[in-house]
């Protein structure tokens, strides 16, 4: 895809309901620009996959989505192969819809855990202590980005932080980094992502600051690791109902990430 592209693979999602950000689909191109295929039939766009490599070593599969009036046609996993091809020699990760489990485990993922969105209600007081996370030292910041994410990612991660209408904000102990999270408008709501924190306590302060940047009662959504019992229940404690879930999954080992820091994924199309 070029970058004027990319916006029909983020409508695509959009009609799944997936409910992209406004601005997901220039963060998602700065990422990795030559990762992003669509699939063309008699000059018209029918199909669309993600296959971000991160450092040349991992990485990820994401809206993997074929125009319903040409699925059962085999232009998906003529797509699909031309991804895969791509991220040969890496470590393959994706959030897959759970009924397509048994596809991807044919074609070589292992199942690492569950991913479950959780929607929330926007509004309410934020505590004290947080800061603009775009005012810690981006280097700093990308050191603990990668602390709770399998490469490093720095140019996306300054877009995603940078982009309009999105609140980054942070935890910091002197020169430490603690936690740090964003929260973004998307086609419904919001989605705070990525929520990462070295603890309960400041993965708490960090969702009740960027839940009070949104409008009182309109919907905000988290995106937690079911493996992280702390982040579930920080999801109860604050009424969160379960909308959807994910299966995440590998082609090879589990990526050395403490998830016990990742209280919200960044966003499942770029993991």
């Amino acid at each position: 895809m070029t970058a004027n592209e990319i916006g029909f693979a983020v409508d695509l999602a959009a009609a799944e309901g997936w409910n992209p950000g406004l601005r997901d689909a220039e963060s998602f191109y700065a990422a990795d620009p030559d990762g992003f295929l669509i699939g063309v039939l008699d000059g018209e766009p029918i199909a669309c996959i993600s296959a971000v490599s991160y450092e040349g070593t991992f990485g990820f599969i994401g809206l993997y989505i074929v125009a319903p009036p040409h699925r059962g046609k085999g232009y998906g996993i003529a797509i699909w192969k031309r991804a895969m091809e791509r991220l040969a020699g890496h470590n393959v990760g994706l959030d897959g819809v759970v009924a397509q489990q048994d596809n991807y485990r044919r074609s070589g993922f292992v199942l690492a855990y569950r991913n479950v969105r959780f929607e929330g209600r926007g509004g309410g007081d934020a505590p004290d202590g947080l800061v603009d996370a775009r005012a810690v030292p981006f280097d700093a910041l990308c050191a603990y980005d990668r602390r709770a994410f399998p490469a490093a990612r720095a140019t996306f991660l300054r877009a995603w932080i940078d982009q309009p209408g999105a609140i980054a904000l942070a935890s910091v102990a002197g020169d430490s980094v603690r936690g740090y999270g964003v929260i973004r408008p998307c086609r419904e709501g919001f989605k705070i992502g990525p929520l990462f924190a070295d603890t309960p306590a400041i993965a708490d302060a960090l969702y009740r600051g960027l839940a009070s940047r949104a409008p009182k009662e309109s919907p905000v959504f988290l995106d937690v690791p079911e493996s992280n019992a702390a982040a579930v229940g920080l999801t109860a404690r604050y009424g969160m109902r379960r909308v959807f879930e994910t299966a995440r999954m590998y082609t090879g080992a589990v990526p050395d990430v403490d998830v016990q820091r990742v209280f919200g994924v960044t966003t499942f199309e770029l993991g």
